[in-house]
């Protein structure tokens, strides 16, 4: 049924409008009493449970950051059946975004071009909404993404940085810092080793006790890669979240005058799969059994899934697919996941 629904309405959609309108869909998903009776029909087996960053998970499968960016799905989201939901990615000052058009369908490689710009309502109301989630009896594990405001000068990125920990920290179940987004200016400069540590030794120490992690690109070196990794590990973060977004643009079928129509901005979904899948053993290889990675980019089927959490990955997160698989997906995986156990 949803392959129809896509091909003859969403895909003639704009892609943002689109989105915006499945929300309030997946928010009602999330209330009683459909938010039972769906999760009666999505409901991870018990055998998918996972432990990482000290959390117990349903299922090792999750959202990535950017579905969710102002924390208002997740109920509805975790009744369709996601293991967690790493929210925002939410800035410590609220903010539009970069211009529309700005999110671009590329239907023959199931990939999308997302030059979002971080827009989001701020950190302090993504605070206020975590914090009635989590008052929930029975909630999924909420991870919360947090990046620097737009207006904010590099040089004054660490203090945003907090400003944002200090509002979500208390009410999330881990923290990850973004620097690896390519659609704010100046921020993959901040994934440098010399300017990365102390951005994160003053987040780590406002977050407190909840884990921190760190999400890095999949264009940098291997050798960038594994410094960070190290560093990571040196600072006594509770893992790493790989990959966000690429700036590549291959391996694609789509036209390449189609795809250079779109712009600029970081591209996601099946053809992300294997470079998001190597730096995953890149990372694996260099820090400790019992430090946790996040698997991102590329993901879309149960085999998918599988194959990162055999590379070492110890949860794994899609978005893209969503699009693409529509609101079953989670309950596919899961059950596939089970299946072959």
């Amino acid at each position: 049924m949803y392959p129809l629904v896509f091909r003859t309405v969403f895909s003639r959609m704009d892609p943002e409008s689109a989105h915006h309108l499945v929300v309030p869909v997946i928010r009602a998903l999330g209330v009683w009493p459909l938010a039972p009776i769906v999760r009666a029909l999505t409901r991870p087996d018990p055998r998918l449970q996972t432990r990482a960053l000290g959390l117990v998970f349903d299922s090792p499968f999750g959202v990535a950051a950017g579905f969710d960016k102002n924390a208002v799905m997740t109920g509805g989201l975790h009744a369709l059946g996601f293991g967690h939901v790493e929210i925002g990615t939410v800035t410590a000052i609220a903010q539009e975004g970069n211009p529309k058009p700005r999110l671009f369908r590329l239907i023959e490689d199931r990939a999308l071009i997302n030059r979002m710009g971080f827009n989001n309502a701020g950190a302090a109301a993504a605070a206020r909404r975590l914090a009635r989630a989590r008052r929930r009896p029975r909630r999924t594990v909420l991870g919360a993404n947090i990046g620097k405001s737009r207006v904010v000068d590099v040089d004054a990125a660490t203090a945003d940085y907090v400003q944002s920990t200090r509002e979500v920290a208390p009410v999330a179940d881990y923290l990850v810092v973004n620097v690896s987004s390519p659609n704010t200016p100046g921020l993959r400069g901040l994934q440098a080793v010399e300017n990365l540590r102390p951005l994160l030794e003053a987040v780590r120490d406002a977050a407190g006790v909840t884990p921190l992690l760190v999400k890095i690109a999949p264009d940098l070196p291997d050798d960038e890669i594994g410094a960070i990794a190290r560093l990571a590990v040196d600072l006594a973060l509770a893992g790493i979240v790989v990959t966000n977004t690429t700036i590549a643009r291959e391996p694609l079928t789509t036209d390449p005058v189609v795809v250079a129509a779109m712009g600029p901005g970081g591209l996601s979904g099946a053809p992300l799969r294997q470079r998001s899948l190597a730096v995953l053993r890149v990372v694996r290889a260099v820090v400790p059994e019992g430090f946790c990675v996040i698997s991102a980019g590329g993901v879309e089927t149960a085999d998918d899934v599988r194959e990162r959490l055999a590379a070492g990955a110890d949860l794994v997160q899609g978005y893209t697919a969503f699009i693409y698989r529509g609101p079953f997906w989670a309950r596919q995986i899961n059950r596939a996941l089970a299946a072959a156990l």
